[in-house]
């Protein structure tokens, strides 16, 4: 019911939107200049902003057509290498890699599956793209999956980054960002155990909640604030008939949109009153990057309700990786088999979704690791969104991040 009442009132005001799209294109010409008239530059930007207030459910293009790197300027193309029903490793290949002139370290960045698309991480994967052979979890949207799939659950999320890792072969390293912090440290925990060739050279994890016990923020609080039994009665619902995935169970992606924007309501009032005032200056780059950010922000990924509950429960309720209880399709997760896998972790100072010492708390899990493989790193200044991009992500954080893969490599 909660999906097809958002379904309905979105297709009811969808036409009015793409209206106001078209005539904020029609009264452009006529809003700026020694002709302007007077009020409709206002009025402009008023409808522009009213058409961009909508979430969309497709993927947006990551739109990394080059690199700059220290030989000059590389052309990239994205290259499909392997595809499920629930996800597509995506390669951006690089043209001198491609040709045989580069041998570069090969990097797997296992991206969030919490609401947004893996586009999210645009910054990071063109960041990282200057050194290494890139390579991205692209996970689909739920609502986009039909039935016949099967399951999607914690361990299939596993299953997937095992699958992936096998597909790039032995001398990969691993990136993850938040969320994926906790299946990736499973899934190269379970590689260990099975004595895997392709174990990983290296993993960084970046802002993950590997144990929220520690420092627990406003997120973690309200995952523990309800049994799951209220998760699944209150925020699970059908995909709508008309799309691919129908009657598939799902955690609807704007349901996440609306929680994360509740966190800041006052910062994205701000950002979205700022598109309006530049659009009336005439500040068109300005707005430019504003409304590039919403796009991508109000784009919303369904997670499999089985993924969306399973994490919940596991990982921020019971802590079961943390506390070394955690079994996958009947097998206990044993971090402490990691023996061959240097281990990064990076936090952000003013993370309110991951706090200080939830992601370095790996460490202690992992205490056959060498201690001259570990390292952890505290970016000063950033919140959650500043680990993975911005300046210091590209500036502070990134040059540690390559100097550990090309230490392993």
């Amino acid at each position: 019911m909660l999906y097809a009442t958002y379904q309905a009132l979105t297709d009811r005001i969808g036409p009015w939107q793409d209206a106001a799209h078209w005539g904020a294109a029609a009264l452009r010409p006529w809003a700026r200049g020694p002709l302007a008239v007077p009020g409709w530059r206002e009025a402009c930007a008023a409808l522009d902003l009213f058409s961009r207030l909508r979430m969309t459910h497709l993927r947006p293009p990551f739109g990394i057509e080059s690199v700059q790197t220290p030989a000059g300027t590389v052309q990239v193309r994205e290259q499909v290498v392997q595809r499920t029903p629930f996800a597509t490793l995506l390669r951006f290949e690089r043209a001198d890699v491609a040709d045989g002139s580069q041998d570069l370290p090969k990097v797997l960045i296992v991206a969030p599956l919490s609401g947004h698309f893996a586009t999210l991480l645009t910054d990071t994967a063109r960041t990282m793209l200057a050194d290494h052979d890139v390579y991205i979890t692209d996970w689909h949207n739920a609502r986009h999956v039909p039935l016949s799939a099967g399951r999607f659950g914690l361990a299939e999320y596993v299953e997937h980054v095992i699958g992936f890792i096998e597909a790039l072969g032995p001398h990969t390293h691993l990136l993850a960002v938040c969320q994926p912090c906790v299946p990736t440290l499973a899934a190269v925990a379970l590689m260990a155990q099975r004595g895997h060739i392709a174990q990983p050279r290296s993993m960084t994890l970046m802002a993950g909640p590997i144990d929220t016990r520690i420092n627990p923020t406003a997120v973690n609080e309200l995952a523990t604030s309800q049994p799951i039994e209220w998760f699944e009665k209150n925020l699970i619902s059908l995909v709508p008939w008309r799309y691919p995935g129908a009657f598939r169970r799902v955690y609807p992606g704007f349901l996440q949109l609306t929680a994360f924007m509740s966190m800041n309501p006052e910062r994205h009032r701000d950002a979205l009153k700022g598109l309006y005032d530049k659009r009336v200056q005439g500040d068109d780059e300005g707005a430019a990057r504003t409304a590039e950010f919403y796009a991508e922000y109000f784009a919303v990924n369904d997670l499999p309700a089985e993924f969306y509950l399973e994490t919940v429960a596991q990982v921020f309720q019971q802590h079961l990786l943390a506390r070394g209880e955690l079994v996958l399709d009947g097998t206990p997760v044993d971090t402490s088999a990691i023996r061959r896998t240097a281990l990064f972790t990076v936090e952000g100072e003013r993370d309110d979704i991951c706090a200080i010492g939830q992601t370095v708390a790996a460490h202690d899990l992992c205490p056959r690791i060498p201690p001259y493989m570990k390292s952890h790193h505290v970016q000063t200044g950033v919140g959650h969104y500043g680990v993975f991009s911005g300046k210091r992500w590209q500036h502070q954080i990134y040059p540690r991040v390559r100097e550990m893969i090309h230490s392993f490599h």
